[in-house]
């Protein structure tokens, strides 16, 4: 972000921390450890910052924009034509286009994907999340997980100063047939076994629009991501369970890495896709892995070995990058 030129106001609509906290499922919400976060991007930057994904994206177009990129929006491409030197793109709402490069960051149901021919399995991991956003207490100022109780994990994260995203996860469950206020009642009884500052948080979860429930999936696309020149990044390359929350820093990376790549070069062409690969590849299924390894373990541990589950997780999120 600071070489995107967006730090400064990303900052100012997030909200930083450099430790997190692990609290017991207990009548207090006892606080069992604190364990500082690597400050991987330096000594100057935050270990971690949440901020609501809406506000970042509002930064980086409005920032695209001022540095004059044609931004158009309510269309999607119909067919992609590759050519040499470049695709032939046709867009829903008639128009006709020629690039250099597309890139196909849409998801991990990626249309773009399924036009390219690509067969990727996304699977189910068996855990099921339950996501609400609302006032951040005061007693909030990191995230704080709580493992074990009658759910795998409860947790939180300040996205800003008066902001929060709260979050639990359970044995994944066919919930679709709930309207939102049934979503809200089931949130909240299911944050009923968690206490200390969920205690305010529960409190505070009035709106049933502000409540979310999907299955965690996962997928990694072996390399190469390109298929000629359309490539694609993100979550239609790879996407893991929110275990270690780095599903949106994994996407930024790549986005990060192959603009830096596009800049320095002169052509599109077999050296740029096997350097990009060769910086991310690696990168990005270890941290699918990674969050898989965590689910794993939460799956397996019996939930009342919280002590034995505090001993892998600790072991697991202190590991350096």
């Amino acid at each position: 972000m600071r070489a995107l030129g967006v730090w400064e106001r990303a900052l100012e609509h997030g909200y930083p921390f450099d430790v997190t906290g692990i609290r017991a499922p207990d009548p207090h919400g006892s606080l069992v450890a604190e364990i500082p976060d690597a400050r991987t991007g330096g000594p100057d930057l935050p270990a971690a910052m949440g901020m609501p994904r809406p506000d970042l994206a509002r930064i980086l177009l409005e920032r695209a924009a001022d540095l004059g990129v044609k931004i158009r929006t309510g269309t999607t491409f119909t067919e992609l034509e590759q050519h040499g030197d470049g695709v032939a793109v046709t867009c829903s709402d008639g128009s006709a286009w020629r690039y250099d490069l597309v890139v196909g960051a849409d998801g991990v149901r990626s249309w773009t994907r399924r036009a390219l021919g690509v067969n990727l399995e996304t699977r189910a991991v068996g855990m099921g999340i339950w996501r609400a956003f609302g006032p951040r207490p005061a007693s909030v100022t990191r995230t704080d997980l709580y493992y074990g109780g009658p759910s795998y994990i409860a947790g939180y994260c300040p996205t800003g100063k008066d902001s929060l995203y709260a979050y639990i996860v359970e044995e994944a469950q066919d919930r679709s047939g709930l309207d939102p206020a049934a979503q809200l009642a089931v949130m909240r009884e299911l944050a009923g076994a968690y206490h200390g500052p969920w205690d305010e948080i529960r409190d505070a979860l009035t709106d049933p629009g502000r409540v979310n429930y999907t299955w965690f999936e996962t997928h990694v696309l072996p390399a190469p991501w390109n298929r000629g020149r359309v490539v694609l990044i993100g979550d239609a390359a790879h996407t893991c369970p929110p275990t270690l929350a780095q599903g949106g820093a994994q996407a930024l990376e790549d986005a990060a890495v192959l603009g830096e790549l596009l800049v320095g070069r002169d052509a599109v062409d077999q050296d740029l896709w096997d350097a990009f690969h060769a910086r991310r590849y690696e990168r990005a299924r270890a941290v699918v892995d990674a969050s898989n390894q965590l689910c794993r373990w939460l799956i397996e541990h019996e939930r009342g070995d919280v002590p034995g589950l505090m001993r892998s997780i600790a072991a697991l999120v202190s590991r350096p990058a």
